[in-house]
């Protein structure tokens, strides 16, 4: 297949997902009978850019025009305005990981309730969803040196960065708020929208966390949901971990899996699975809250069905492990421990 195939080819793929292509990339939009309303290609609020949903009157769905600046095109171009100043590959390889993240048409009933937020957190998720929508890419920006730091090199369009993030030194503290770097990574539910952003914030001078207390914190709703990275091999297995950086550890050493992030020991064992998924593999701290976390999702794993194993660094994280050991021992340590379980490693 060629590249221009291959280009029209994904522009399908994303008019076919236009509404949740829309609700991820422009948040502030409106949607408006058969279009998604905005401001502009930047995602501000208004509404000038009009974004075709669905396949009418002989128009294609995911077309776009822009009646201020008389710009329209696909939603290939459309990303590509958004993302702002990278290349055509960096797009394409950002709609290829949507695709993969796009929402499953099947959620349970009983899910969709669970994962519905109160009114309470409506505002939060609306501000998280906001900060997100305001971030770059993280290539070649003080949050890639930062995973890079620590020997991550998996990353994907669930990581952001901004330069100037407001901060309180205790997030409810009398001092006023300033700004600071920070890595933003979208937490999402099983339909693919964001219920929350995590944000940790990063000191320019060293490249590592900001010397604050808690540099790590999370706007939003995480409650049952997770941080994201696919593979786009529409797999069935999913490696559920705690921590973002640990995850991310996991993902650098099996490119090949698919990866959600809890952030936290207590949401781990919260993790609701989406649709779809035969089998999860537990990639826990080496502690006790991680043993804990482990055997409540492990229950609530086996009582939906879902067969499930346990990932257990030798340290104290898997970052740690990775570090130490290097990708491709760690690539090796995962595997064997995964055989060792007695489950076949396999996709979709």
């Amino acid at each position: 297949m060629n590249a221009r195939r291959s280009i029209a080819d994904l522009s399908a793929d994303l008019a076919d997902r236009a509404e949740s292509f829309c609700r991820q990339y422009f948040p502030e939009g409106r949607k408006q009978g058969n279009y998604w309303q905005v401001g502009d290609t930047s995602g501000a609020k208004g509404q000038s850019l009009a974004i075709r949903l669905q396949a009418q009157g002989g128009r294609k769905a995911g077309s776009w025009a822009d009646f201020a600046t008389g710009q329209y095109g696909d939603l290939i171009d459309l990303l590509q305005e958004r993302l702002g100043s990278v290349t055509l590959k960096e797009t394409l390889r950002e709609a290829q990981s949507f695709l993969g993240e796009a929402p499953c048409a099947a959620v349970p009933r009983e899910t969709r309730k669970a994962e519905r937020p109160d009114a309470a957190s409506s505002k939060r998720i609306a501000r998280a969803r906001k900060l997100f929508a305001a971030g770059k890419p993280v290539l070649g920006t003080l949050a890639a040196t930062y995973l890079q730091g620590r020997g991550i090199s998996r990353f994907g369009p669930a990581l952001r960065y901004h330069p100037q993030v407001f901060l309180r030194h205790g997030e409810d503290g009398p001092d006023p708020p300033h700004r600071a770097p920070a890595l933003l990574a979208k937490i999402t539910d099983n339909r693919g929208q964001i219920t929350g952003c995590a944000r940790t914030y990063l000191d320019p001078s060293t490249g590592g966390l900001a010397a604050i207390e808690n540099p790590k914190r999370i706007l939003g709703q995480l409650h049952g949901h997770a941080i994201r990275f696919w593979s786009g091999t529409g797999r069935t297995d999913l490696i559920v971990g705690e921590g973002l950086e640990n995850t991310l550890s996991v993902g650098t050493a099996l490119l090949e899996f698919d990866l959600a992030s809890c952030l936290t020991a207590t949401h781990l064992g919260l993790f609701i699975p989406p649709p779809g998924i035969k089998r999860i593999w537990i990639a826990r701290d080496n502690d006790e809250a991680g043993r804990n976390a482990s055997k409540r999702l492990r229950n609530q794993l086996e009582s939906r069905g879902i067969a499930c194993g346990d990932l257990v660094p030798a340290m104290g994280d898997f970052n740690d492990d990775l570090r130490a050991l290097g990708k491709d021992a760690l690539r090796r340590s995962l595997l064997e421990a995964m055989k060792a379980q007695g489950l076949e490693i396999g996709g979709g």
